[in-house]
């Protein structure tokens, strides 16, 4: 899908169903399918089974007997959405089924062949991303409409209350979405009352956002989280645990390199950064610039949409408007409150978690069921995409705050 050059003098066709966004949920993929059709039994049921397989240690021996599957039956976004899912969380139990130091070459041709094909179709990596991992990852257990997941990892409530927290985080990001499209036409039409009406609804969809992270502690146990949970999100790029990446038999014969899961591979701080002007430093640019090879494709061109838009911050500045520059400021704030809250997240369910892990082995080993192998040392400082996690953190939060204008 391609974005319109859009210009100052033409108004942006600035729509959501252009980039394949939904009014209702945002970024997610609106009521995910859950099962595959016929032809790729094989795969949903070695999916749906994926925590037992890998506490017993079977599942790589059951990937070697999983029939060769062709793509070709696929029929459709939401289809090739699931089968990206299921593929990329079977790759991942596989990688790390036996802990970092028990990691393997080669991904079997099996595997690897249909999940590069899937991936080139929807133009995501063929790792699992946030896009699987969350955005398509949910289904509505009962008419109560009572959340779950669809394919899951070891790490039982915790696992399940981390995606499902992350997809809260998402959801109430949707007003603040809308908001991005309200305050551009508004710049282009010049109408300021619009303007101050969609910076105030995007500086409380930001603030909605906090809160809906802070429901992590309720339900995700942090010494579930880093034990067990966090190596299934690592990727292969950036990694002493597989230095020299990953070969995909069938596809190459060079090893590739990917990173893993990360919250930088989520649209949304992307979009509210380009609209408000926010400028990281070079390093934390290039890192997140690289994470939005992980986003699907119209999500991707929907941020590269809001950089060509005109300068919000420059029509906040030249228009003198004290009550637009409190709206403006607002928004700012929000947005560093809510990645100084994910340092605090990220310290509790990570730094905090290591001491503990390493303080007492075998309480970490009892809490998180008979999966757990020996928490993963060789990204003790990163984060899964690969980023030296706090330094990059902090950076992002200051230089947001740097975003603010002054009076």
């Amino acid at each position: 899908m391609e974005a319109g050059e859009g210009t100052e003098e033409t108004p942006l066709p600035l729509v959501l169903t252009r980039f394949q966004l939904s009014e209702e949920y945002g970024f997610l993929l609106p009521d995910p399918l859950t099962e595959l059709p016929e032809p790729y039994g094989p795969w949903m049921e070695i999916a749906h089974d994926l925590p037992q397989l890998i506490a017993s240690h079977q599942l790589r021996s059951q990937v070697h007997q999983m029939p060769q599957l062709s793509t070709r039956h696929l029929r459709g976004r939401e289809e090739l959405h699931l089968a990206h899912l299921v593929l990329s969380f079977i790759t991942m139990g596989y990688l790390w089924q036996e802990g970092e130091e028990g990691t393997v070459k080669v991904l079997p041709q099996n595997l690897a062949v249909p999940f590069w094909e899937v991936s080139q179709a929807l133009g995501l990596p063929p790792i699992l991303s946030h896009t699987d991992f969350v955005l398509a990852n949910w289904r509505r257990k009962n008419p109560n409409r009572n959340l779950d997941t669809i394919i899951s990892l070891p790490g039982g409530e915790s696992l399940r209350g981390f995606i499902l927290v992350t997809l809260l985080v998402e959801k109430a990001a949707v007003p603040g979405i809308k908001a991005i499209i309200q305050a551009i036409r508004a710049i282009l039409q010049l109408d300021e009352e619009t303007l101050h009406k969609a910076l105030q609804e995007l500086a409380e969809a930001i603030g909605d956002m906090s809160k809906a992270l802070q429901r992590m502690h309720d339900y995700v146990d942090p010494a579930v989280f880093y034990a067990v949970i966090r190596i299934f999100l690592s990727g292969w790029k950036d990694n002493p645990a597989m230095p020299d990446g990953l070969i995909y038999e069938g596809v190459s014969d060079e090893p590739m390199a990917y990173s893993g899961g990360s919250a930088a591979q989520s649209t949304i701080l992307h979009a509210f950064d380009e609209l408000l002007g926010i400028r990281h430093s070079e390093e934390s640019t290039a890192f997140l610039h690289r994470m939005r090879d992980y986003m699907p494709p119209p999500h991707r061109a929907f941020v590269e949409e809001i950089h060509r838009a005109p300068s919000l911050k420059q029509h906040v500045l030249s228009s003198g408007d004290a009550q637009l520059c409190t709206a403006f400021n607002r928004c700012v704030s929000a947005l560093a409150e809510f990645r100084s809250y994910h340092i605090t997240i990220v310290t509790k369910y990570i730094t905090v978690a290591a001491a503990k892990a390493k303080a007492g082995q075998a309480d970490t080993g009892d809490r998180a069921g008979p999966s757990a192998v020996k928490p993963p040392s060789a990204l003790e400082a990163k984060g899964t995409g690969g980023s030296h996690i706090f330094s990059f953190l902090k950076s992002v939060r200051d230089t947001t705050r740097e975003g603010m204008i002054s009076a």
